[in-house]
């Protein structure tokens, strides 16, 4: 598999003060590798400054560009709308807090066009992997918990990365898309059918700037969406059980 460019989405709300640095990161990684790339910032109307720090980027050269959302929220539809209107090949996504190392996107392309893995995850829990010391308790606890309701869905280690890569064919193979809260990761391997999943150990930093977005009302919604692929297997289990012209395949 060959790939002229790569997307790079990024949602965002209330994230400027991390826009700048994250963007120079992924510059310079890129640029070592020689990889052409876009950035996408998908923004939920933070009114942070984020239009001034992305254009004054842009000024300089970066390829980076931002779509305002004014009538949408929700982390998991602001990566669908990025991807939506990516150009590239293989379609990226990194939160913008400055957890996720963007000088590992290199590694999780190369799965890809080396492997031919249709869904590549930055993770936390494969051998070689680490996450920060200030990372409390109570959140090594709720994504451990989180990663054990997957289990019916995906044997990857961490499906509850917002660290992934995913080819734009495989991506475009989804469908009925129905995403709620901010695990997107899963909803796509489990939509798209994504059947080589690989992963690349990382090391997960806590933020600097800005407040995490974990919230009660978050984990709540996480239950709402497995409760919704659960629903999604079952209908594709039962059409296939289905005989082709029965009526109720209709």
């Amino acid at each position: 598999m060959r790939c002229n460019k790569i997307s790079i989405v990024v949602p965002t709300y209330r994230e400027a003060q991390n826009v700048d640095i994250l963007t120079r990161r992924i510059h310079k990684t890129m640029t070592e590798c020689n990889i052409s790339y876009e950035i996408i910032f998908v923004d939920d109307d933070s009114q942070d400054d984020i239009e001034k720090i992305i254009s004054n980027l842009s000024a300089k050269g970066f390829n980076v560009r931002l779509i305002q959302r004014k009538d949408e929220r929700g982390l998991a539809s602001a990566v669908l709308r990025g991807f939506s209107e990516a150009e590239g090949g293989i379609l990226v996504c990194m939160d913008a807090d400055l957890s996720h190392p963007p000088e590992a996107i290199h590694v999780m392309i190369n799965k890809i066009l080396k492997d031919n893995a249709e869904f590549v995850i930055g993770s936390r829990y494969v051998n070689g992997a680490s996450t920060d010391y200030k990372w409390t308790i109570y959140r090594r606890i709720n994504s451990k918990i989180a990663t054990l309701i997957a289990k019916p869905f995906t044997t990857a280690k961490d499906p509850m990365s917002g660290f992934f890569a995913i080819p734009e064919r495989v991506y475009k193979r989804g469908n009925s898309f129905n995403p709620i809260g901010y695990k997107i990761a899963l909803e796509l391997m489990v939509r798209c059918r994504c059947e080589k999943v690989l992963e690349v150990p990382i090391h997960f930093s806590e933020r600097k700037y800005g407040k995490s977005k974990l919230t009660i009302k978050e984990q709540l919604n996480y239950l709402v969406h497995i409760k919704r692929l659960i629903s999604y297997k079952l209908k594709l289990l039962k059409n296939k059980l289905l005989p082709v012209n029965s009526q109720y395949n209709k």
